[in-house]
């Protein structure tokens, strides 16, 4: 057996002592000292968040990759990290056509201003990329990515009985909703964003209800703002729940909020302790909180590196399967959670099956597009991509075996589904096509 003197063994424990307090700072240095290592880069002048609707490009790169340290956050921390292991593939035969012209993956990442993408293929990455400065260690945003993350914990909580059923009315978990719009929603129904209830979630109209959630979270007291917001007694309903279906952060908002009052834990505090800490991910994350240690925002606020993404779009290809065999979602959770429903406004001409599940989308290209391919490659009914504005999206497709993360600063919020949608759609069809 080697043996040390005492003196090496105290410069050991001295030099130990060292790189834990530099990496201390290093996280105090970006303004969260609960992050076990601090993102990179860390941006010195950050943009104003009451402006982050009408952002310019570089605004909108150097926000979402601060978003973690511009809002009050709740970590949720790593443990036993499970790195997803490289395999590269070559991805220069995949083309897509567009407009009246061919375009490849470099092509497609400098036109939908892509920071980061990764493509898993196999429970391995075949390609990563990342730009405008973004690493390996990057926190960003996933705007409304972040709904899909949270009807996922609402599997969880299924599973483990603390929701008895999608059908229970939300009034059971939540009681503040007694007397308003929402009273009679159901669980599912939030989740489909079918609540029937008014919601405006224009992203150009400065007064538009999802314009007035984001400068409540400019401001002090948040959650009492949002929760005034969402819950006004004189928000109506226009359609019997179930109905019709029309997209909502504020009812995702709600979800959140009653996610967390039936399981008595923030959203961070549940995905730290169902999903990120069990399924191995790779970095602490930081979501955005309204009440740190109490509630966190249901319709969007989750920040990962782009790794963990992927994690989290490996857990849904493999239906919420643990490392050590445990099953966390029902049975068919995640096939149910892509079963599009059909209320009326989620069918249309190019997606006749329908465009909206559990806060996952079908994003598959439209039967009725013309002129573009490849029109094949990820089926609507095996393939579902979380979608958040500006371009940030998770695709699983089980199928296939496949996961595709996408980080982006589009020029819009929510461009015409022509535009970068469609792009996004097409080149993914590609990828899938080459590796096969």
């Amino acid at each position: 057996m080697r043996t040390f003197s005492a003196p090496l063994c105290l410069l050991a424990l001295c030099l130990t002592a060292s790189l834990q307090a530099n990496a201390a700072q290093a996280a105090n240095d970006c303004g969260v000292p609960q992050l076990t290592t601090c993102p990179d880069p860390v941006d010195t002048q950050l943009p104003d968040v009451k402006d982050m609707l009408t952002w310019n490009q570089q605004q909108r790169v150097v926000g979402f990759r601060n978003d973690y340290r511009s809002y009050a956050g709740d970590v949720f921390k790593a443990g036993h990290a499970r790195p997803i292991p490289v395999m590269e593939r070559s991805l220069s035969a995949a083309t897509y056509h567009y407009q009246g012209h061919d375009y490849n993956l470099q092509d497609y990442l400098k036109r939908n201003d892509v920071t980061g993408m990764m493509v898993i293929k196999d429970s391995k990455i075949a390609y990563q990329y990342y730009s405008h400065g973004n690493t390996p260690t990057t926190l960003w945003t996933s705007r409304s990515v972040g709904k899909s993350v949270v009807s996922t914990l609402v599997g969880v909580a299924v599973k483990e009985g603390k929701i008895a059923s999608l059908d229970d009315e939300i009034v059971k978990y939540n009681p503040d909703v007694k007397g308003t719009a929402w009273e009679h929603v159901t669980v599912r129904q939030l989740m489909q964003h079918t609540s029937g209830v008014t919601w405006n979630e224009d992203y150009t109209n400065p007064q538009s209800d999802f314009a007035k959630l984001t400068q409540c979270e400019a401001n002090k007291d948040t959650y009492a703002c949002v929760n005034a917001l969402v819950k006004d007694p004189k928000r109506s309903a226009y359609a019997k729940p179930g109905a019709t279906w029309s997209y909502s952060s504020g009812g995702a908002w709600l979800l959140g909020d009653t996610l967390e009052k039936a399981t008595g834990k923030s959203l961070a505090q549940n995905l730290q302790e169902k999903i990120w800490q069990p399924y191995g991910m790779v970095n602490d994350g930081v979501w955005h909180s309204y009440q740190p240690g109490k509630h966190d925002v249901g319709a969007h606020g989750f920040n990962a590196t782009l790794q963990d993404w992927g994690k989290f779009g490996l857990f849904i290809m493999n239906n919420g399967v643990l490392p050590d065999g445990t099953q966390t979602l029902p049975d068919n959770w995640v096939k149910d959670a892509r079963t599009w429903n059909t209320a009326d406004k989620s069918v249309s001409a190019g997606h006749p099956d329908g465009m909206y599940g559990y806060q996952w989308w079908n994003n598959s290209v439209p039967v009725n597009a013309k002129d573009v391919g490849p029109k094949q490659g990820l089926s609507s009914q095996d393939t579902m991509w979380a979608l958040g504005i500006f371009g940030q999206v998770i695709v699983v497709n089980p199928q296939q075996k496949l996961v595709i993360v996408q980080w982006s600063a589009w020029p819009k919020a929510e461009p015409s589904f022509s535009a970068q949608p469609l792009e996004a759609s097409l080149m993914f069809n590609a990828i899938a096509n080459t590796l096969k």
